[in-house]
């Protein structure tokens, strides 16, 4: 029972962030995607996984005015979901995507360079 409650409170905050980060008005946050959101068993912290478009400094600007930012969305979701503990919330960059778009990269030039070998017919075991 207490897994479901955790992941219907994971779902309702990832619901939230996903409305309430893209209308900050900061524009060091730019495109900022909410990629996920943990949240530990006692709902007390939750962890925030953002990705975002961008070179190493819009990333690194991004993820720091979203900390700064931290307050007013805890605010905004204490506003919007009824819960007994607000969780404290922490951001953190994720990057899977970038290594998802890295691995199809290189699997597609390993592919291009090394095509398939032919395949060879399967002996029959019958003689002409």
């Amino acid at each position: 029972m207490a897994s479901y409650r955790l992941d219907k409170v994971r779902e309702m905050l990832l619901r939230e962030l996903t409305d309430i980060v893209p209308r900050l008005r900061d524009p060091r946050i730019g495109f900022v995607t909410i990629m996920d959101v943990e949240v530990t068993r006692d709902m007390r912290r939750a962890t925030m996984y953002i990705s975002v478009v961008g070179d190493d400094d819009a990333k690194q600007e991004a993820t720091e005015a979203l900390e700064k930012a931290l307050g007013y969305i805890r605010r905004e979701i204490a506003k919007r979901i009824t819960l007994r503990h607000v969780p404290e919330f922490a951001v953190v960059y994720d990057d899977t995507s970038e290594r998802a778009a890295r691995v199809t990269s290189l699997l597609e030039r390993v592919a291009l360079e090394c095509p398939p070998a032919p395949l060879e017919e399967a002996e029959t075991g019958t003689t002409e």
